[in-house]
Formats: structure tokens, C-alpha cells, sequence
């Protein structure tokens, strides 16, 4: 086809007809424009038949008058076929494109599309599912996530996911969006290792939008501090790989975002058999509902004026330096800490249970001593799993060891003489110079158990200040050191929810 002997598809205001040109068929835009030619040259025929039919008045139309009324008649007639039939096309062509565009709108529903996390909208308003997504997408960015190992990005993600009483994954998907963005990190970055922080506007509204989402958040502390970023703060990012400490790496670890944890436990329910048709007993267990409170910790943390630099390595440098004075106080009080204004730790809370059991003779360790321990131990704590374990003071260790010695090592699966060996009855052995020496206090020379009865709540989220200058205080006068340092607090809190699951050693005459 071509424009003199295609088919007419509509015509211009000089009244040229145009011409169907071969290609393809005409889009909506271009049929609306066929159809306003149209109808434009359709209304200006009817002024044209009008004012013929004014002209002659009451006489018969004659001569050229008449030739111009029947060609105008025959193109009006035309015109309305035409626009009918455009009118009729593009009903076709708009129901062809809403009939895509649904396909492609299901077909991202069922397969997916990239989520794109930061949009500029409020994270804070999300719907939960929205919040989760462009959550998990930060952690697929190598700008935001390059610091973290696959353990620590697998948590998160478990964690961002969960809904359960005590972990609202949306709440912590809608920390991670609003700490994570480009203008709080930087405006973080230089309000906590500048003395005098310049911030953008846009700078400015990511902060405030922080502290006014953490002041409306159930059961947050104090205000004041800014919130660490997601991805650097310890009491989220810290896991078992990552960490020295033991017991964390031991112990049933749950992050919550709510003041204490709360469970459900039972000893579980007592089966029989019986005779054909013989009535069943009320079998119902006992269903205990343990508790977990969480305590504020805080930490002064001095660094080095040079830490802030470029932001990839501040955030690592950052959350080194905040996890590691946070994981040993953590040591510490998941061992002996008195749960009053702190965490409950592992030896006071078996201590006067009936799990704490006595050594045979005062200020000795002996072979029927662990055996003991191990016997009273239920088997069902002492199975192959992971968190089955031992733990003792490196000198009560030691102690142990010397039992594997001298004729004694039937008593043991391994030969504690073997340098390296941390093995007791098939179980790891580990070492916390927390616990009690021979000779100190009565409680917690060893303990036995599976680890997983006992139980450390975090709640999701670090605050921190900065302290402009660090002063040496030595001299007759205080001068600066050139340091700086942050005070950083964080909730924890920690508690054996199922005492039965443990045995501790102690000495019956200290």
C-alpha cells in the first residue's frame, strides 16, 4: 500500500483523505486522532449543509448549489461510517492494552520483579510484606551488606522474616530501612565522630524520622543517642560464628522487639498402653510460662579520631569496636550475673537447684565426681546434639584432665593427657575463666547440660553517644589523649528456662 492507493483511514481539515500506510495497525493515540479529524470535518459539512439550505430559502436546490449538496451529503455519510468504524477499533486496541497490562501485573505477582528498597517513601508507613522485601533487598546490596559473612547475612534474613509474640520482623525490616539509607548513614557517620556535624537537610529528616520512630516503639528506654545503623549493630548482626564467647555460641540466642521474652514450656505428656477399651486417664502436661526480662548494658568505647573515614570502612571498623567490648561483658554476666539489673547467669541460676550437685570430698575433683554429673544428667540433655556440652575454669580444666592420667582413663571417652583433646564423654569440653576455681567460691566448678535450655534475649537495637574528647586524668592537670569515644547501650537479658536440662558441679565444703 501507499499513500494514494492504501485504504482511507481518515482525512484532514482541507478534506484530503488519508491513507493507510503499510507497517502495522494504528495505535489508541493515533485512532483518537482519527476520530477527532473526523468528527471535526463531520460538524464543519453540517455548518456548510446548513447554510446551502439557508441560501435558497424556500426554493428547490438548483445548478451548482445541488452538486454541492449531494457531495457534501455523500462525504458526511462517509465521515460517520468512519468515525464508527475508528470508534469501534479503538474499543479493540484499549481492551488489547488493559488485557496486557493485567497479564504483566499477574505475571510479576507470580514470578517476581527487583525490589528496589530505598524509593524515598516513609518506611515507617509500609504495609509489613512491603517492609520485609525492600528489607531482605538491602541485604543483596554489596553497598550496604559487603562487611557482613554468610552466617551473620542468614540470621538477618531468618530474622526479618519471623513473626512471632516476641520478634516482629517488620519492625526490624523498618529499623534496618530507615538506618540504612544513604542520608542517615552519612549523617550517623559524622554525628558520632564529629564534634560540630554539618548536616543536609535531607540529612537532617532521615534522623529525625529515626528518633521519631524509636520514640513511637513499644517499651523503648530513655531517649537520647542515635540509633547504630542495622547492619553494624552488634546486638543484631552478632552471631555464634563470630563471637568468642561460648555460651553465645551455646545457648538458645533469640533477638526480640519487645521488653522481655515470653514462652511456653512443659515437661511434655505421659503415654500408656492399656487393655482393649479401657478408659484413658487425663493425660494434660503442665505448661510452664518462663520469662525473660532484658536489662540495659552500656559501654564507653574509646577509638582513635582517624576511625572516620570512608563510610564501607567505618561500618567495619564500627561494628568491631562495638561488638567486641559488648560480646565479653556479655561473657561475663551470662556466667555469673545475678539477674538483678542484669542478665541472669548460667552458675546463679542453677545454684540451689535440684541440678547442683555436690563433689564427694571438699576442695577435690575426682573421676565418680564427673561420672556423677553425667548420670544425673537426663538422657534426653545428654544426646548427640550440638549444644550438649561442657564448661568449667581453665584450672578446673586442667584438674580434669590429670583424671585421664595414672591408670584413670577408662573412666573417659578420651584421653585428657592428648594435647588439643577438648572431648569429655563424647561431649565438647570448653573453658571460661569465669567460672569458680577449686579452692574459691562453692558454686560452679563444671556445668553439663544442653545449652539450648538456657536462654538469651536481645532485644534488636544499640543507641550510642558521641564523647568529644577522651582526657588523660594522670597529670596534675587533664589534657586530651587524642582519642574519642562513643556510650553505647543495648537491652540483653538472659535466664535457664529449664533447670532440669543442666548439672553443676560444686564444692561441698568452700
Amino acid at each position: 500500500m501507499n499513500r494514494t492507493t492504501g485504504r482511507v483511514i481518515g482525512y484532514r481539515r482541507n478534506g484530503r483523505p488519508i491513507f493507510e500506510i503499510a507497517g502495522g495497525a494504528p495505535t489508541a493515540d493515533e485512532l483518537r486522532e482519527q476520530i477527532e479529524q473526523a468528527q471535526t470535518r463531520i460538524g464543519e459539512i453540517r455548518v456548510e449543509l446548513e447554510r446551502l439550505d439557508a441560501d435558497a430559502g424556500n426554493e428547490d436546490l438548483t445548478g451548482e448549489a445541488r452538486e454541492q449538496w449531494e457531495t457534501l451529503e455523500a462525504e458526511l455519510n462517509e465521515r460517520q461510517a468512519e468515525a464508527t468504524a475508528r470508534e469501534n477499533e479503538l474499543r479493540d486496541v484499549e481492551r488489547g492494552d488493559r488485557l496486557r497490562e493485567s497479564r504483566s501485573r499477574w505475571r510479576s505477582t507470580q514470578f517476581g520483579q527487583r525490589v528496589r528498597p530505598f524509593t524515598g517513601e516513609d518506611a515507617r508507613t509500609l504495609p509489613q510484606a512491603a517492609a520485609r522485601d525492600r528489607a531482605l533487598a538491602v541485604l543483596d546490596s554489596r553497598e550496604h551488606a559487603e562487611h557482613l559473612d554468610d552466617a551473620q547475612l542468614s540470621r538477618l534474613s531468618r530474622m526479618l522474616r519471623a513473626q512471632t509474640r516476641n520478634t516482629d520482623g517488620s519492625h526490624l525490616a523498618r529499623r534496618l530501612l530507615l538506618t540504612e539509607n544513604e542520608h542517615y548513614r552519612a549523617a550517623f557517620q559524622q554525628l558520632v565522630t564529629s564534634t560540630s556535624p554539618v548536616l543536609t537537610p535531607e540529612q537532617a529528616r532521615a534522623v529525625q524520622a529515626v528518633q521519631e520512630w524509636r520514640a513511637m516503639s513499644i517499651g523503648t528506654p530513655g531517649a537520647g543517642g542515635y540509633g547504630v545503623p542495622v547492619l553494624i549493630d552488634p546486638t543484631i548482626i552478632l552471631t555464634a560464628q563470630g563471637s568468642p564467647n561460648d555460651i553465645l555460641n551455646l545457648a538458645r540466642v533469640e533477638t526480640i522487639t519487645t521488653d522481655k521474652w515470653k514462652g511456653v514450656g512443659s515437661a511434655g505428656m505421659s503415654w500408656q498402653f492399656r487393655a482393649e477399651a479401657a478408659a484413658a486417664s487425663d493425660n494434660s502436661p503442665t505448661l510452664a510460662q518462663p520469662e525473660v526480662d532484658t536489662h540495659r548494658a552500656d559501654g564507653y568505647i574509646p577509638y582513635s579520631i582517624e576511625v572516620g573515614q570512608d563510610y564501607p570502612g567505618f561500618a567495619a571498623e564500627m561494628a568491631t569496636l562495638l561488638g567486641s567490648g559488648y560480646d565479653e561483658l556479655l561473657a561475663h554476666k551470662l556466667s555469673l550475673g545475678t539477674g538483678t539489673n542484669e542478665p541472669f547467669g548460667i552458675i546463679p541460676a542453677l545454684a540451689g537447684t535440684a541440678s547442683e550437685i555436690d563433689t564427694a570430698t571438699t576442695g577435690t575433683i575426682t573421676a565418680a565426681d564427673i561420672n556423677g554429673m553425667w548420670a544425673a544428667l537426663p538422657i534426653r540433655y545428654r544426646r548427640g546434639s550440638n549444644s550438649a556440652a561442657w564448661m568449667s575454669h581453665t584450672s578446673v580444666n586442667n584438674v580434669i584432665q590429670q583424671l585421664g592420667s595414672g591408670g584413670n582413663d577408662s573412666a573417659f571417652t578420651v584421653n585428657f593427657t592428648e594435647e588439643g583433646v577438648m572431648v569429655l564423654k563424647g561431649r565438647r569440653a570448653y573453658m571460661n575463666d569465669y567460672f569458680r576455681t577449686l579452692g574459691g567460691a562453692k558454686v560452679g566448678l563444671a556445668v553439663v547440660g544442653d545449652w539450648k535450655n538456657y536462654l538469651v534475649a536481645q532485644r534488636a537495637g544499640m543507641s550510642i553517644e558521641l564523647i568529644p574528647h577522651v582526657m588523660d586524668t594522670s597529670g596534675a592537670k587533664s589534657v586530651p589523649t587524642g582519642e574519642r569515644a562513643w556510650f553505647a547501650w543495648a537491652r540483653v537479658g538472659a535466664d535457664s528456662i529449664n533447670d532440669s536440662g543442666f548439672r553443676m558441679l560444686s564444692d561441698n565444703g568452700a
